[in-house]
């Protein structure tokens, strides 16, 4: 099949992309190469797709809307995977209108892209976070949605919301991913392991928010590449569906921590700070709809996925 991945250049878009032309599917990658944060990170993981058969990259925006639809017009792709987005919730504190522009005008131009092309099914990220502050766990699909706190939350639920307006209006087969708190080799340098592990390396304290009383859901990103390659790929699927993709497992983030102490040979020193403005104390996903739809059945544990991202970290740094 041709597929469409926005964000190519992403943690995330880069390891589908990789996984999709490994199974023989042609791949045309679209990222912007923002800088939030660093560019070189993306443009080494596009370096490694460029040079695999059945790959064409496309630097350009979304937002672009005439640019996008040359695109379509020029590819005619079979499917489409949404994985470009301003992530982060603390960032969405101080850079607000990144997030209308990058998630919102952006998934809308895509969306209208989609359906001038007469594309069959469009997968997109979606967010855990779209959960705000429920205290049932583990979080359902069924599960109220409509109480976000935060920013990046709301456009999340925005796309869904649109999503399903496109999928109700134009026949446009929508799947959205609940994504959990991704991590693994060519991760992000915004996220939790990231930041930990460079700290820790150098010697310095790392912010611990709500004096570590924090519960995450961590999937390893191998898992979750096999759910997005089986929300794309799968047959039969309703014209609008959302899934959870997570660990079923909520882990405390002190364990975390002290596990990657562990991994890295160092003593962790740690500032412990109040919750942030728009974070929640714990993630849990229930991912039986997954399970039985999509076939998903997440294996990597933390204490096999820390050492692989930790040994990723160190030889694209070249540190011993």
């Amino acid at each position: 099949m041709k597929i469409m991945v926005t964000g190519s250049a992403g943690f995330i878009g880069f390891h589908v992309s990789q996984a999709l032309l490994e199974d023989g599917h042609e791949v045309c990658g679209l990222d912007n190469f923002n800088s939030y944060y660093s560019v070189k990170l993306k443009r080494d993981r596009h370096a490694l797709l460029v040079r695999k058969p059945g790959f064409s990259g496309i630097e350009g925006d979304l937002c672009d809307h005439e640019a996008l639809k040359a695109v379509f017009h020029t590819h005619h792709f079979d499917l489409v995977c949404h994985l470009a987005a301003q992530p982060g919730i603390r960032y969405s504190l101080t850079h607000p209108f990144v997030y209308q522009k990058s998630n919102l005008e952006a998934f809308l131009s895509l969306l209208e892209a989609c359906r001038q092309a007469h594309t069959p099914r469009l997968v997109y990220a979606s967010s855990s976070s779209v959960y705000g502050g429920n205290r049932k766990l583990p979080f359902a699909e069924t599960d109220s949605v409509d109480a976000p706190i935060s920013l990046y939350a709301a456009t999340k639920k925005a796309n869904e919301l649109m999503a399903h307006v496109y999928s109700h209006l134009y026949g446009i087969q929508t799947i959205g991913l609940r994504l959990f708190t991704v991590y693994g080799p060519w991760g992000r340098p915004d996220m939790a392991i990231w930041s930990f592990t460079e700290a820790m390396l150098k010697g310095e304290p790392i912010k611990v928010f709500n004096q570590g009383d924090m519960r995450r859901d961590f999937t390893y990103i191998a898992d979750i590449v096999a759910g997005i390659k089986s929300a794309l790929l799968t047959p039969d699927l309703q014209p609008y569906e959302v899934f959870n993709l997570g660990n079923h497992r909520s882990e405390k983030l002190m364990d975390l921590i002290l596990l990657l102490a562990k991994t890295l040979g160092v003593e962790p020193r740690m500032e412990m700070l109040p919750i942030q403005p728009g974070d929640v104390p714990e993630t849990y996903a229930e991912i039986e709809l997954a399970n039985r739809l999509l076939n998903f059945h997440p294996a990597t544990s933390l204490t096999e996925g820390i050492p692989q991202f930790v040994n990723w970290y160190r030889d694209y740094h070249g540190l011993k």
